[in-house]
């Protein structure tokens, strides 16, 4: 290896890092080529280097980058000692901050270990840090100027996307191959789109939430990881899968490990494409990128037809608000009382996210008690749309990469209403909750790129428990575009930029 670059302490140098996904790293790592500390040094230079740009690290575990043993990662789990990063918000690290983006939230220390991070840990990856969230994983962008403004590494003028932001950013900017991240609507999938990275939502009954949540509790919220391969996202499944004791819910085992299943093409596909769903429509640019992927998957032998399903798309912004509303408050409400406080205030808590509780703890009980009758009714007309097709193929979003500062996504804004702010989040983002929704899976795969410059993520859903079948696909895409994603292309911000 070549210690290269600035630093000559480095493992390798950027260029040569750039060719090793996690399990690559892992590779070096089981044959004593390199060691965990060595590996995880090289990703505190690469976040020393980039971080100051971006935002996307709140905090490095130098401890643990010096003694990766010492909170209890596995060497001998299938990841062997690879560097890993914890959203700050979801899965806790006994005696780490969990601040969840918000000045309420400072200083806070989690007491326990989510069972998700012992199964992280357990497959062999080793935590060093935690990367940036929007307030509580409400918002679609990471910025209050009090705390941190994360930015995309292709041009630092647009937004990460949310809520996973600073995973995105941080594994598009080459500094590490792979981070946590999480879905309640899209907030893996969007980050992975807007920098360019891929992002799967697992389906319900795939990853555990125990012991705090369970795929009952937190209906519609998932963990997953965001990556730059698709045999890392499959291994990470395939490690951390399971339940915990007590779960309410029947958890997937599948008939083989996705590792497996992506060594070869899947079988030819019947894909539905469609970017108009009820009031809402893709940019001409976003549909003649989503029209020019079609025709990419007919070229790898699957059929491909413009399809859109059969789905009341109001009913769904009715109830997915009110469903966001009704967990948001109750969320908020327990955290100000841990925290001491009688009630959220905007000198803690974001205006609109003070909103977001008041119109919780306003929220009518027949609205409450509609969530389900209508998640039951599109689940299973999207459940009758897949028994026809086997992958449904959006654009991640259907307009271009906002700008940071775009008020009218932002939970910093007071004078917005809240069905205005949903309104517009929803206008953006119109075809990923679906999935959340229905527990079904979906992955951003970054094939496409906006008039900008910027990525563009096409998104692939399934059945539910199909998720090894995308894995399945989006490696045959990777195959065939030569492990080229986004044409090519780094971003401006990168580890092997001079």
């Amino acid at each position: 290896m070549n210690h290269r670059d600035s630093n000559p302490n480095l493992l390798m140098s950027w260029e040569e890092w750039m060719q090793y996904d996690a399990l690559g790293l892992a590779e070096l790592l089981r044959s004593k080529e390199a060691t965990p500390r060595e590996v995880a040094s090289q990703v505190a230079a690469g976040i020393a280097k980039v971080n100051p740009a971006i935002n996307a690290v709140i905090e490095l575990f130098d401890d643990v980058v010096d003694e990766p043993l010492r909170d209890g990662m596995n060497p001998d789990g299938f990841f062997a000692g690879v560097p890993f990063l914890i959203k700050d918000l979801g899965p806790t690290l006994k005696g780490r901050k969990q601040e969840m983006g918000s000045l309420l939230m400072q200083g806070n220390v989690s007491s326990d270990d989510s069972f998700l991070t012992t199964k992280i840990r357990g497959a062999g990856l080793n935590i060093v840090g935690r990367t940036t969230t929007p307030e509580f994983g409400m918002g679609v962008s990471a910025e209050n100027p009090a705390l941190y403004i994360s930015k995309n590494p292709w041009n630092l003028a647009y937004t990460t996307g949310g809520s996973s932001s600073g995973a995105g950013a941080i594994v598009a900017s080459g500094a590490i191959p792979i981070s946590h991240a999480s879905d309640g609507g899209g907030s893996t999938r969007i980050p992975a789109s807007v920098n360019g990275t891929i992002g799967l939502k697992p389906s319900r009954g795939v990853l555990s939430a125990a012991p705090t949540g369970s795929d009952l509790i937190s209906l519609t919220s998932v963990n997953s990881c965001i990556s730059r391969s698709v045999r890392d996202t499959a291994a990470f499944v395939d490690s951390c899968r399971g339940a915990a004791a007590g779960e309410f819910m029947t958890f997937w085992l599948p008939e083989e490990p996705s590792l497996e299943m992506i060594k070869r093409d899947p079988p030819k596909l019947k894909i539905a494409i469609s970017h108009e769903w009820g009031d809402y429509r893709a940019s001409p640019h976003i549909a003649s990128e989503l029209e020019r992927v079609g025709r990419f998957f007919e070229g790898l032998g699957h059929q491909v037809e413009w399809r859109t399903p059969d789905i009341d798309y109001r009913a769904i912004d009715v109830v997915s608000k009110a469903n966001s509303i009704a967990r948001f408050s109750r969320q908020l409400e327990r955290l100000v009382a841990l925290r001491g406080h009688a009630k959220p205030t905007v000198a803690l808590v974001e205006p609109l996210n003070v909103k977001i509780w008041e119109a919780g703890t306003a929220e009518r009980v027949d609205v409450q008690e509609q969530i389900p009758l209508t998640y039951n009714k599109v689940s299973r007309a999207l459940g009758q749309f897949f028994e026809n097709w086997d992958v449904l193929l959006t654009p991640v979003t259907g307009q271009p990469t906002h700008k940071l500062g775009t008020l009218e996504f932002l939970t910093l804004n007071g004078d917005i209403s809240v069905d205005q702010w949903f309104s517009n989040v929803r206008g953006l983002y119109p075809y990923l909750v679906i999935a959340n929704l229905c527990g079904i899976p979906g992955i951003s795969l970054p094939m496409a790129m906006h008039e900008n410059g910027l990525p563009l993520g096409i998104h692939a859903l399934s059945r539910q428990a199909n998720d090894g079948l995308l894995l399945q696909l989006a490696s045959q895409v990777e195959r065939a575009l030569e492990g080229k994603w986004n044409e090519g292309r780094r971003p401006a911000t990168h580890v092997a930029n001079a």
